[in-house]
């Protein structure tokens, strides 16, 4: 009686092992989408707020914004953009602007005047070509950027490679290429006023 159970025991177990699913694989574009998906999630846990930030490299070329005020707004967030504009002492100009565009993601930058017109030099960024990860991404220039840079005569630019981190206390942008190094970090732990509108938004006339 004892054997015959026994038997039925190890049959039974070897019918399970059988049946039991395989393990599944995570392949390398689901993995850049969970990145890539987390990093927006981590962007939008920001939504609304602003922070107040400095200069940490120290690249001479950007020696006028060394002690200037910085403040980043995580102003808009739809279903697949971020906009986020960046404040450089009464400077309104910049906006920095994140999209997923189901390949992954894409960092363009908004530049405007203060009457709201865009600046010749505009809409230039680039797309991931990475997986990343939930708190890092970066954006090698594109194509359309590095002709606008040829026409604008900024040929300096044409290797440009930005990004973006999102950490539990810390928002950065970074900017560098051959000879190029410049990077703000904005304390996310501390929350500040909400700024006035960015040039050329829709609401930036009320706010004057």
């Amino acid at each position: 009686m004892k054997i015959i159970q026994i038997v039925s025991v190890s049959l039974a177990l070897a019918i399970c092992a059988a049946c039991a699913p395989e393990p599944q694989e995570t392949s390398s574009e689901n993995a850049t989408e969970n990145a890539q998906a987390a990093f927006m999630q981590n962007l939008r846990a920001l939504c609304g707020r602003a922070f107040a930030g400095k200069m940490v490299s120290s690249d001479e070329a950007d020696a006028d914004m060394a002690d200037a005020d910085m403040v980043m707004h995580v102003r808009e967030c739809s279903d697949d953009e971020v906009r986020i504009p960046f404040y450089v002492g009464d400077d309104r100009s910049r906006t920095w602007v994140i999209t997923e565009t189901g390949g992954g993601l894409r960092l363009k930058h908004d530049h405007r005047h203060e009457d709201g017109s865009e600046d010749k030099v505009t809409w230039y960024g680039g797309d991931t070509a990475d997986m990343g990860t939930a708190t890092r991404q970066t954006f090698p220039v594109d194509q359309e950027s590095i002709d606008l840079f040829k026409k604008e005569g900024l040929d300096q630019s044409v290797t440009n490679v930005w990004a973006v981190e999102v950490t539990d206390s810390m928002f950065a942008y970074e900017l560098t290429r051959e000879n190029r190094n410049f990077r703000v970090e904005f304390d996310t732990a501390k929350q500040v006023d909400t700024p006035l509108a960015p040039w050329g938004s829709e609401d930036d006339a009320g706010d004057e």
